[in-house]
């Protein structure tokens, strides 16, 4: 199955430049590289991000997390040119002071309480002690953990301690929040509700996520980019990304005894097994040479597979990674 579009040549920019925004309500990435040693981690990056969700998705090792600390001013960049609100990326003091960041491994002294957990915190952040109290009792009430106050952080479910992780994140009312890979390893009932948390914290100031969890950008984000091996592959809106991979997917009945040959020959994206019969789901830029095929409206999972696939990405052969 032959790549027309050669790696990272087909990068698409939809929707980003029709944008008008005060700088100071945006995030502008311009020509930015990064290196680790002789390994570049981040290549030519331009972006342009507004208030409100914006996600970016992409697979492990993407640079994803490389270009989060660079934004949040705990990495630095090789070249390039970043600015935070209008200020640049260089006053990495100025930047921590507007910007709220939740690692992937965010973690707490398991001994502390949750509400000594936050009050340590913003004392760490030179807070004035009323500010810092009412601060404090407004976001427990926000992330839903009143009634958890006095609980160990070791004793909080995962969940709670991403809701946690989100009120030191925004303990002094930053106006950038950026949270990375935040509902992995959530049940599906947390992931909802820290999803539906983001959204709300998004009205008032810029929130980036970062992920590889499609049905967390699905759910949250209009605007995205996609990226891989350190590069973005695509930017603009979710509706950008289905209406490029209209007519490219597909979907087919098949016996089971041929289902090894289709993953072979297509990317599958998804299979339903019904008895002898498998329904078989996948991607392709033509028609497939398969009797039955039908071409079937994209999801957004259809769309990024599309999207790393058009742009000569290594998808492991099919569905399989």
């Amino acid at each position: 199955m032959e790549v027309e579009a050669g790696k990272y040549a087909g990068i698409k920019k939809e929707g980003v430049a029709g944008k008008v925004g005060a700088g100071q309500n945006q995030i502008r990435i311009s020509g930015v590289n990064k290196y680790y040693g002789r390994k570049q981690a981040l290549t030519d990056i331009n972006l342009t991000i507004q208030q409100g969700m914006f996600g970016l998705l992409g697979r492990n090792g993407a640079g994803k997390t490389t270009l989060m600390k660079t934004l949040a001013a705990l990495h630095k960049k090789q070249s390039g040119t970043i600015s935070v609100c209008g200020i640049p990326i260089e006053q990495a003091k100025e930047i921590r002071g507007i910007t709220g960041y939740l690692p992937q491994d965010f973690s707490m002294y398991p001994s502390m309480t949750v509400e000594e957990s936050l009050d340590y915190l913003g004392i760490l952040s030179g807070m004035d002690g009323n500010l810092r109290r009412e601060r404090e009792e407004m976001l427990l009430k926000r992330v839903n953990l009143t009634e958890h106050k006095t609980k160990k952080v070791r004793a909080l479910s995962g969940g709670m301690k991403r809701r946690l992780g989100i009120a030191q994140a925004l303990l002094h009312n930053p106006k950038v929040l950026i949270v990375d890979e935040p509902t992995a390893g959530l049940d599906p009932e947390e992931r909802i509700r820290f999803r539906n948390l983001l959204c709300e914290v998004a009205e008032e100031r810029i929130v980036i996520l970062s992920t590889h969890i499609v049905g967390d950008i699905e759910a949250t984000c209009e605007d995205i980019a996609i990226m891989n091996e350190g590069h973005i592959l695509w930017q603009g809106t979710v509706s950008g990304l289905l209406s490029d991979a209209k007519g490219k997917v597909f979907t087919i009945n098949i016996n089971k005894k041929f289902l090894a040959q289709v993953k072979k020959d297509y990317i599958v994206t998804g299979m339903l097994v019904q008895n002898e019969f498998t329904t078989v789901r996948l991607i392709s830029d033509k028609m497939p040479t398969l009797n039955g095929a039908e071409v079937a409206e994209p999801n957004v999972e259809d769309a990024y597979m599309y999207c790393l696939y058009r742009n000569g990405c290594e998808l492991g052969g099919g569905a399989e990674e």
